[in-house]
C-alpha cells in the first residue's frame, strides 16, 4: 500500500473562521480522508509538528508527500527543506498544492521564482484536461468546473513541465498551467493548482480522484539504483 504524508502548515484554519468552517478539522484532514477512499496509508504532518513533523523516519517512510502551505512558508526551515529535497531526489513522490508554488521546496526543485498573477473573487474555473492519456487524468471527464475559486494566472514562473495535464480558464478570462509534472532525480514532482482554503474543493469527488492518480503516479517505482562511484569496468581492459 502507498504510504502518504500529507503535509499542512496549518494556520488559517486557527486563526480564521471562515476557514475553519469550511475545514474545520484542517485541510490536511479533508485530503488525508480522500486519500483514504481511495486505498492509501496516511499520516497527516504539519508545521508546529516537532520538526514539522517530517522527521528523518517519517520520510523514510513515505512513498509520496503532499504540500500545502500560504501565510508560513518563510517559518520553514531550511534543514527540514533539505531533507525533503533529498528524499525527493532519492525517489519520493511530491505533490504541490495550490499555494504551495511559493514554498521553499517548491523553489529549490524548480529553481525559478514560481510567481503568478492571482485575484480572489469568488470567479468561476473550468480545469481543462488537456492530456488525456495521463494517468493522473483517469476518471475524469473533459474538464472540472468550479462555480468558485481563486484565480491564477499566467504567466507562472516555472520550468515548462514535461507533461502538462491541466490547463485553467477563468471566468475574467486569464487561463494558467494547473497540473505540471516533473522529475527531480529519482522523484517525481507534480503541481495542482485548484484549493484555495475558503473554499470546499478538496471535498469535490473529482478533486479527489486527481490527487489519488497523483500520488499513484508519483510513487516510486521498482527500478534499479542508480550508482554513481568510481566504476571498475564491466569488460576486460
Amino acid at each position: 500500500m502507498t504510504r502518504v504524508t500529507v503535509w499542512n502548515e496549518y494556520r488559517h484554519e486557527k486563526h480564521s473562521d471562515e476557514v475553519a468552517e469550511v475545514y474545520p478539522d484542517g485541510i490536511h484532514t479533508a485530503i488525508a480522508d480522500g486519500l483514504e477512499e481511495h486505498g492509501f496509508d496516511t499520516h497527516t504532518a504539519t508545521l508546529d509538528d516537532p520538526e514539522h513533523g517530517l522527521t528523518e523516519g517519517v520520510l523514510d517512510d513515505t512513498d509520496v508527500l503532499t504540500w500545502w502551505g500560504h501565510r508560513a512558508h518563510d517559518e520553514v526551515a531550511d534543514h527540514i527543506v533539505e531533507r525533503v529535497h533529498e528524499r525527493v531526489l532519492d525517489g519520493m513522490g511530491l505533490l504541490v498544492l495550490h499555494s504551495g508554488h511559493y514554498s521553499k521546496i517548491f523553489k529549490k526543485l524548480m529553481g525559478t521564482t514560481c510567481s503568478l498573477k492571482w485575484r480572489e473573487a469568488g470567479e468561476k474555473e473550468r480545469l481543462w484536461v488537456v492530456e488525456p492519456s495521463h494517468p493522473i487524468a483517469d476518471g475524469l471527464d473533459e474538464y472540472v468546473e468550479m462555480p468558485e475559486a481563486e484565480m491564477y494566472g499566467e504567466r507562472f514562473d516555472v520550468p515548462a513541465p514535461e507533461t502538462l495535464v491541466f490547463n485553467s480558464w477563468f471566468e475574467g478570462g486569464e487561463v494558467f498551467r494547473s497540473g505540471c509534472c516533473y522529475t527531480r532525480g529519482s522523484g517525481r514532482v507534480f503541481y495542482f493548482r485548484p484549493g484555495h482554503e475558503t473554499y470546499p474543493i478538496y471535498y469535490r469527488d473529482e478533486i479527489k480522484q486527481v490527487l489519488a492518480n497523483a500520488a499513484e503516479w508519483a510513487a516510486p517505482g521498482d527500478g534499479p539504483t542508480p550508482s554513481f562511484d568510481n566504476a571498475e569496468p564491466l569488460e576486460e581492459l
